[in-house]
């Protein structure tokens, strides 16, 4: 009974000390370069796609967003596999933990309102997106340099106006997810630049 106990308590001392120590897994990098594609593609979609279905809008940015969750990801995996030690790999499962829930409501939304495939259902995503996507930055705070709260409000404030923009379609303009996606990534990617591997190099 004590065994058990005392197992308890260590688990919990390892809790808390997850929790006092910044996760360094999130790399500036290729969050910047989601940020960039972000914008590239809003670009693109206005100087050469033009106007899109409600369908092919949502399926764009959705591919956009695998891209980047992909290049973010795989850089968390590859030190998960070949770097971390058994603590940081329990670290880095709370961390992502964290911020999946997030992620899965994204996909969930995106999903109905593809299926739905009306303009004014499809209006909704971008400032739902951002908002999810702040969410998800939010629950991930106690890990991450405290400066992150701010790039989690941006991207609140940044998915209010697009739920307002909703209502005139206008948040389907490709500059609301480049500007929102793009300044945001690029705002989280000087977070953890300035606060973590400026600090560290």
């Amino acid at each position: 009974m004590e065994i058990h106990k005392a197992l308890d308590q260590i688990s919990e001392i390892h809790g808390h000390l997850a929790k006092a120590e910044i996760y360094k897994s999130y790399k500036s990098f290729p969050i910047a370069l989601s940020g960039i594609l972000a914008i590239g593609v809003a670009f693109v979609q206005t100087a050469w796609i033009g106007p899109e279905t409600p369908l092919g809008f949502v399926t764009l940015w959705t591919a956009v967003a695998a891209v980047c969750l992909v290049m973010s990801g795989g850089v968390i995996l590859y030190n998960y596999v070949c770097i971390e030690g058994p603590v940081a790999r329990r670290t880095t499962r709370r961390v992502v933990g964290q911020f999946v829930p997030a992620v899965l409501a994204g996909a969930l939304v995106s999903t109905v309102a593809g299926l739905a495939g009306t303009r004014e259902v499809v209006a909704i995503l971008p400032g739902a997106w951002a908002v999810l996507y702040g969410m998800g930055i939010f629950s991930c705070r106690p890990y991450l340099p405290r400066a992150v709260g701010w790039v989690a409000l941006f991207y609140l404030l940044a998915g209010a106006l697009l739920l307002r923009s909703a209502f005139d379609q206008s948040s389907l303009s490709p500059w609301g997810m480049g500007v929102t996606f793009g300044v945001g990534q690029l705002l989280a990617a000087a977070v953890l630049y300035w606060n973590l591997e400026r600090a560290d190099g």
